[in-house]
């Protein structure tokens, strides 16, 4: 019999940062977008004050000092190095582990003897002492199942963080009753109020529906999904994902710009970014778009939104191609003083696997050179941290920069910025 777990770390943007910072516990406390612009994470504490995520900071800023919130900007390269070492620990202790997303993985506990929740415990207790991260763990035949049990896991105070559906099949029926369609994985909004029209409004209801009804009102991955509910693994991890078919980096600035400079030298820094993404999913771009926009929130001044697209001769995925082609089409579609500017951003598409790309015999041979270069690039910001190696210097007081007033220090990636214990 199949069994998958699924990890989460709790809150993990917030739980990162309580790692270095102890009186953060048991405080309100949220993070706030790359430019503190919303908020993208938030603690028990803060939520149970109302704010909800996507929250705009101007909106909440009042609630927020009246209720002495911490507020943080993120710090991507802690959450990712700390992620980064809870997926190693699960890889070297799982039979089989399968990271999700940042803050999520699946693992086959199939073969494990035991008590599965038994285990489980232990391996929050080690996470939590080699790492520092609080988890919760969700057991269920099914890696839909897992996701279910893992978010009652995390609401339930009895649970102790794991609750085992493989163990407790009698608990299946009331885990189901009380997960709400919507929060079902792979049930999207627009899905959830179409069943919730028809009735299905929680999960039970959703595992026993007919299958031919599900068939027409939700497709072929709907049905898959309800087989899941009712203990039948349809996900395979060792199928070949479907590949992303775009990829984008956009950024708001500090300040406001005009200058055509300054969205030059974004979106020369977005390029390089975009590019470095797809070439670590072994993808390369046909087409691009530049694009760039004024601030919406204002309702004193129009709203303008400049963009302009261009094909790539050849897919292509290294960064000297793809800035040249960006640069170009951005000095095309640029209007002198026309605009002041908040945002800006480049969107790759056409994605195709590099081993995939059509070849004639018009088509230019790959350039070793380039690629080698991109190669060291690519093991250089591995090694050392993203932007360790970049095309063009970008100006600390750059003012298409995000703003981060409130960037708590890069403990792990950082000599200047690790902790120091004096005893």
């Amino acid at each position: 019999m199949t069994a998958f777990a699924l990890i989460d770390v709790n809150n993990m943007f917030v739980s990162c940062h309580r790692v270095f910072d102890p009186s953060l516990h048991r405080r309100p406390v949220i993070v706030l977008s790359s430019n503190d612009g919303c908020a993208i994470a938030r603690s028990n504490e803060a939520k149970a004050l109302g704010i909800k995520m996507g929250n705009p900071f101007f909106k909440i800023a009042a609630l927020c000092e009246r209720h002495d919130v911490v507020v943080l900007s993120s710090n991507f390269g802690l959450y990712c190095d700390l992620s980064t070492r809870t997926m190693a620990i699960l890889a070297a202790l799982a039979p089989s582990a399968e990271q999700y997303s940042i803050d999520e993985c699946f693992l086959d506990v199939s073969g494990l003897p035991g008590d599965l929740a038994v285990w489980c415990r232990g391996l929050r207790a080690t996470i939590d002492r080699w790492v520092g991260l609080p988890t919760s763990i969700g057991i269920g035949r099914t890696r839909t199942l897992a996701k279910l049990a893992n978010r009652l896991a995390k609401k339930s105070e009895r649970a102790g963080g794991v609750l085992d559906l493989v163990g407790h099949p009698d608990w299946i029926d009331a885990a189901l009753t009380k997960t709400a369609v919507r929060d079902v994985w792979g049930i999207g909004a627009a899905s959830a109020d179409k069943l919730a029209g028809r009735g299905v409004t929680d999960a039970l209801k959703l595992r026993d529906a007919e299958d031919s009804w599900i068939r027409k009102q939700l497709g072929i991955g709907g049905l898959k999904t309800v087989l899941e509910l009712r203990g039948i693994p349809c996900h395979d991890a060792d199928s070949q994902p479907i590949h992303r078919q775009s990829c984008t980096v956009s950024r708001s600035f500090g300040h406001p710009t005009g200058r055509h400079d300054d969205i030059r030298d974004a979106v020369v820094s977005f390029a390089g970014k975009a590019a470095e993404k797809i070439r670590d999913e072994r993808l390369v771009a046909g087409a691009l778009t530049v694009y760039a926009a004024t601030n919406r929130f204002r309702t004193d001044v129009a709203h303008h939104t400049l963009s302009a697209s261009a094909r790539l001769p050849t897919p292509t995925a290294d960064t000297q191609r793809i800035i040249r082609a960006a640069v170009a089409v951005l000095t095309r579609a640029w209007e002198d003083g026309a605009w002041e500017y908040t945002k800006a951003g480049i969107l790759l598409t056409d994605l195709v696997a590099e081993d995939a790309v059509p070849c004639d015999l018009f088509t230019p041979p790959p350039d070793g050179r380039a690629s080698g270069l991109m190669r060291a690039m690519d093991s250089l910001n591995r090694r050392f941290g993203r932007g360790t190696a970049s095309f063009g210097l970008v100006p600390e007081e750059a003012a298409w920069k995000s703003r981060q007033e409130r960037k708590t220090p890069d403990y792990t990636s950082r000599w200047s910025d690790m902790p120091v214990a004096e005893a």
